[in-house]
């Protein structure tokens, strides 16, 4: 038979390749540089819902498997097994840090994240943390790095809590995580307002 008939990429046939292809841990992404397949009608919400055709993913572990081969390249999101590479849609980043535990003070202090779902990362040099602030609102919006150019928002109550732990260093109210200090907002503006 001449030519085949291109597949349609789905969420099963993707789930599907990647229980297939994976052993233990995570998914080996930055191997896999399959042909662009098109795009799916997937999206990461803000809040860190996963959408399918317009409906909310219910089942965490399939949440949890597509989240493993998530993949960002050049601005873009996809999901990437050995033969397929999928577009998908992020509306800010594509994890939440729903929680963290603090060991040790200053300079010695430690965040360790958890993402909803279910990542781990400790922030440091390795995984920096930012601020970005609103132009028109100055509500801050933060960020811890997961893995391979993905964040991950640190939720409101999260971000509460980190704000209790800040201490003003260099001219900057910010917090100390793995020897590196991250900057929320300069010293100058946290005593003027």
């Amino acid at each position: 038979m001449s030519g085949q008939n291109p597949v349609t990429p789905s969420a099963d046939g993707i789930a599907a390749a990647v229980r297939a292809a994976k052993g233990r841990g995570p998914a080996p992404v930055h191997l896999w540089n399959p042909d662009f397949c098109g795009d799916l009608d997937m999206r990461i919400a803000r809040d860190g819902t996963w959408f399918y055709l317009g409906t909310p993913i219910g089942r965490f572990e399939l949440v949890r498997l597509f989240s493993s081969i998530l993949k960002l390249e050049d601005g873009k999101y996809f999901l990437v097994t050995p033969v397929e590479k999928v577009g998908i849609t992020v509306d800010d980043a594509p994890f939440v840090a729903v929680d963290f535990e603090v060991t040790g003070t200053g300079p010695d202090q430690v965040l360790e994240f958890t993402t909803h779902v279910g990542d781990q990362v400790v922030a440091g040099p390795d995984h920096p943390m930012r601020i970005e602030r609103d132009a028109d609102t100055g509500e801050p919006s933060p960020y811890v790095m997961v893995r391979a150019g993905l964040e991950a928002l640190i939720d409101r109550k999260s971000f509460y809590r980190l704000v209790d732990l800040g201490v003003h260093h260099d001219g900057w109210f910010g917090l100390w995580s793995s020897g590196a200090f991250f900057g929320v907002i300069p010293s100058a503006e946290l005593e003027s307002g």
